[in-house]
């Protein structure tokens, strides 16, 4: 399993988390229709997956490396996971 992880950039540059989906090893169909869905009209949505089946891990990951060099914070919004920042 992976876990597609998708939400947007706020305007301070913070990464909000919105969305999370288990979706199969390999299964990039069903992963490129949700993103097709995810709404863009603000030219700030984000997406990517992460080839583990933990929300949790998925969220520490994406912070690691989409946020950690950029000095913002990552926001879950789905089950308010708080990455490990040390």
């Amino acid at each position: 399993m992976a876990t597609l992880l998708m939400g947007r950039w706020d305007t301070s540059g913070n990464l909000l988390i919105e969305t999370s989906v288990n979706v199969a090893d390999g299964d990039d169909a069903t992963m490129d229709s949700y993103v097709d869905d995810q709404d863009n009209s603000d030219g700030m949505a984000w997406a990517a997956s992460f080839d583990i089946d933990d929300h949790s891990r998925a969220v520490q990951r994406a912070y690691e490396e989409y946020v950690r060099d950029e000095g913002t914070c990552l926001i879950d919004k789905v089950l308010g996971f708080e990455p490990n920042t040390d």
